[in-house]
């Protein structure tokens, strides 16, 4: 397959289908390698550590930040999320293409540093929509989903930067659709 970037870049509010995408793509070409995040936040269940992502501390993840090791780094919802450079850069290397799973201010700074990287952000078709996913994970409170729906406003303020804005309303749709974005065509 020949890509547009070998860096693309997915972001939407908690619970748009974002994570599903990247591991659909992924799965799909073999030359896609999703980059893992370190993160402050607690591990959900089934989570795998260097998997899903790196779990740190608070304590470790600012020494990562005093050493400058992040690519970028944003505070979400009161926790820690960033992209440490080496396994980027690991993956550049390899000549894979790496696909980000990642808050929309840090896909942003990736684009800064990287701007050839095609930034989607991956909306839920509704509100009300949006508010079912989170709940259908069983790992969010009312507490969190709150903070997450306040959230939006920002997100898709920010969202008019990105390459493409797509509605994730049927998942198979939405998967072509981004093929047909991060494909070349082929003459």
């Amino acid at each position: 397959m020949n890509f547009r970037s070998n860096l693309i870049a997915f972001s939407a509010p908690s619970g748009a289908g974002k994570t599903t995408i990247a591991r659909k793509l992924a799965k799909k070409h073999k030359e896609m390698v999703i980059s893992v995040s370190a993160t402050t936040r607690a591990r959900r269940p089934r989570e795998t550590e260097g998997v899903d992502y790196y779990f740190l501390s608070d304590r470790q993840f600012q020494e990562h930040i005093r050493k400058g090791n992040f690519l970028e780094y944003e505070q979400v919802h009161g926790k820690y999320y960033g992209t440490l450079k080496s396994v980027v850069e690991e993956h550049l290397k390899a000549g894979r293409v790496v696909v980000f799973d990642i808050d929309v201010k840090g896909a942003l700074s990736i684009k800064r540093q990287y701007p050839e990287a095609i930034l989607i952000f991956i909306k839920a078709p509704s509100e009300e929509e949006l508010v079912r996913r989170l709940r259908k994970r069983a790992s969010e409170t009312d507490e969190s989903i709150r903070r997450r729906l306040e959230r939006l406003p920002l997100e898709y303020e920010l969202a008019k930067q990105f390459d493409h804005v797509i509605t994730n309303k049927y998942l198979p749709d939405t998967l072509a659709q981004i093929e047909s974005i991060i494909l070349q065509e082929k003459n």
